[in-house]
Formats: C-alpha cells, structure tokens, sequence
C-alpha cells in the first residue's frame, strides 16, 4: 500500500452518500468476463464483496443471482451500504483477516479495493477461503488516457498534486495466484457537475489536501468550455484480474 493509505482509506466514511450517488457502476460485460474466467457460474455461486463499499460490485454480482456477501471495515461505508441494498447480507471485516470459514467461498471479489490490503495477508486469505477450484478476481474502473480530454484532466491533477493521486495497484502473482488479465472498454454520458462531483469522492479530495477546492472550481471551467452542452462522455478502462484455486490431486489408483 502506498505511504499514507491509511488516512485516505479512512476518508471514504464520511462521504459514503457522495459515493454511492456518483461513483460509476460497472458494464454488463464484466459478469460475463468474470464467468468466463473464473469458471464459476454466478448464479448459486458462494460470493463474498470485499472493500464492498456502498455495494455497488455487491449490487451487480446479487443481480445475476449470486449468493454474495459484503464485507466492509467502515462503519460510514457499512451504514450506506445497509441502505441500499437491505437485503443482501454484510459483515465488518477486511480482505487480511476474512471472517469466513475455510474453504467457503466458490468466488472472492475486489471490486477497486485491493490496494487497501497487505497482499502477503490478504493473498494467502484467499486461498484459505476459497474452495478448491474457486476463484480470486480483483477489478478496477480506470479513467481511460487514451481519451484525450480524460488525459489531459490527468495530467493537470499530477502537475498540481504530484503523480500517485489514483490509488490503485494491481495484484501480482504470489503461491497459489496467478492472475489471467481482461480490459473491457465502456463509457457513461453525465452532466460536467456530475462528474466533478464523482472526481471530488477520490481520496486525494476527501482528505482535504490544500488546493484541491480551487482546483475542481478551475476544472468545472475547463470543461464547460470544452462540452459546451454541458455533458461529458467519462470512458473507463475495467483491468479484470483472476486467479483460480487449485484444484486437489486425483487420489492415484
């Protein structure tokens, strides 16, 4: 994890409601990919949300029947959660000390919260609960820089905070994990205030770091001159990533 991930990981508490309102969801596509990767057919399937925040991986993975879990260290994130999706089942935990029992799940997911985790706990966790030939998938949504307006916006947030300002970190292959890789391109229309506001729940911008007001008041001008109709096209990069459990050795005959 990156130095002072700590205090940015506690930030989201406070704007669970900004978050759920703003953040985006994910594409259709990536139940699919998920299926397809991983091998576990969703529908039934054993499924525990990790980092689930205000459910929205959670919201999507119970849509296509999945008996899914949410596990959430924040109690502002929990409290949101609960009042979105009140029939789904949530406990407060995190993915270095899983409160499940060993070989549990048919499916683990991180859906842009594995880089809160310690990997050499949080790796070796997965295996634990995972039954055999289960599987880990780690995804995140990530603003696509091959739009030009959306790297331009990028690079104008590292020359004013530094590079590092979009936490997130890949898993990398460790015993037991190694990760098959699928991007899914996908795009969301939404008013220039709507995507400011979602800019705004990072968590470069909830721990009040100076400047960072002036800067979304610049950029709401930047943009409106730029979409004058006052409506961009946000397109997001989804980095699917999944490991299988291993599966037990046939008993020789």
């Amino acid at each position: 994890m990156a130095d002072g991930s700590g205090e940015r990981a506690r930030s989201f508490g406070a704007a669970a409601g900004r978050y759920g309102d703003y953040r985006p969801s994910y594409p259709d596509a990536l139940a699919d990919a998920l299926e397809e990767l991983s091998g576990v057919a969703l529908a039934g399937a054993r499924v525990a949300d990790v980092g689930a925040g205000t459910g929205i991986a959670t919201g999507l993975l119970h849509a296509r029947g999945a008996r899914v879990v949410g596990v959430e260290p924040g109690a502002g994130m929990a409290a949101e959660f609960r009042r979105r999706h009140p029939h789904v089942p949530l406990v407060r935990g995190d993915g270095d000390r899983l409160p499940f029992a060993s070989g549990a799940l048919d499916l683990l997911a991180y859906a842009q919260s594995w880089h809160w985790t310690d990997p050499a706990r949080s790796g070796p966790e997965a295996l634990r609960v995972l039954r055999p030939g289960g599987a880990l998938a780690v995804w995140s949504n990530d603003p696509d820089v091959d739009v030009g307006w959306i790297a331009g916006q990028e690079e104008r947030i590292e020359e004013r905070f530094g590079p590092g300002w979009y936490v997130n970190e890949h898993p990398r292959p460790q015993a037991g994990l190694e990760f098959t890789t699928r991007s899914l391109r996908w795009s969301r229309r939404v008013p220039v205030d709507v995507h400011l506001a979602k800019l705004a729940t990072h968590s470069l911008f909830l721990i009040g770091r100076a400047g960072t007001d002036e800067f979304l008041d610049e950029e709401r001008e930047r943009l409106r001159e730029l979409f004058p109709g006052g409506t961009v096209e946000e397109h997001y990069v989804v980095d699917l990533r999944v490991a299988r459990a291993g599966r037990p050795e046939r008993p020789r005959t």
